[in-house]
């Protein structure tokens, strides 16, 4: 089994919780990039997530230069399109929008970006991926031409998960996009952590440690971290002492 898959699933297993943050390289200019991986190494995160939703700049690269150079934490991309691949990362969320009814965010894309993956010397780990719907409209379900789980539909969002599961997907990752108004509700974590037992992700609106116990206490095995860290850096290190001091 790939590394970083197996350390995700030993980690369920054993109940330790881990802590992403997300960078997109869109929003980083190279002081604030070199910033938050310092601020990274220092709080002791266990996995970089790099990509966005659309990239405008053409500052992947670099971005995981900067990572790569600095430190030794996992960089894992989170593409929000074929355009958003580099080998030079150490794996790859393989997403396929299970959330949505688009057959090209489901299947389409990963057939052209197959062959590329397979000569690329990443780590493959194929994702069940859901959008929720958390107050505000986000990119990626414009760009993804899909309509989010409803935030009041747990059970929707159970069976989904379940679903993806059963066709092989290796982990799940509920996401309710970046700059959600709310995080996901814990009734939903619970019931998508409870109908399935793969490692389960969760991120989006995610902005203080309160929140944080929330979703961990509901079943999340993996807390993502983007925009907030954006607005209040010092949170890096807030979250990863409450993630990892359980």
């Amino acid at each position: 089994m790939s590394e970083i898959l197996a350390t995700m699933i030993r980690n369920k297993q054993e109940g330790k919780k881990s802590f992403a943050v997300l960078l997109d390289p869109d929003k980083l200019d190279a002081a604030t990039c070199l910033a938050t991986v310092q601020r990274g190494i220092d709080a002791g995160i266990d996995y970089f997530f790099v990509g966005g939703s659309l990239l405008v700049k053409d500052v992947l690269e670099a971005t995981l230069h900067t990572i790569k150079q600095h430190c030794q934490i996992p960089v894992v991309l989170f593409p929000g399109s074929t355009m958003q691949i580099s080998r030079h990362a150490d794996a790859l969320l393989f997403l396929s929008l299970i959330s949505g009814r688009n057959a090209d965010a489901l299947i389409g894309q990963h057939v052209i970006a197959a062959p590329y993956l397979k000569q690329s010397g990443l780590e493959v780990i194929s994702t069940g991926y859901m959008l929720v719907d958390c107050g505000k409209p986000t990119t990626v379900s414009y760009i993804s031409n899909t309509t989010p789980i409803p935030y009041d539909k747990p059970e929707i969002a159970a069976c989904t998960g379940l679903a993806g599961e059963m066709l092989g997907l290796k982990v799940i990752y509920l996401d309710g996009g970046s700059g959600a108004a709310q995080h996901i509700s814990e009734d939903m974590i619970r019931a998508v952590s409870s109908y399935t037992s793969v490692p389960l992700i969760v991120g989006g609106g995610i902005n203080t440690t309160e929140k944080i116990e929330k979703v961990l206490k509901a079943g999340a095995d993996i807390v993502v971290i983007g925009n907030g860290i954006e607005k209040d850096p010092g949170l890096i290190q807030k979250a990863s002492k409450t993630i990892h001091n359980r």
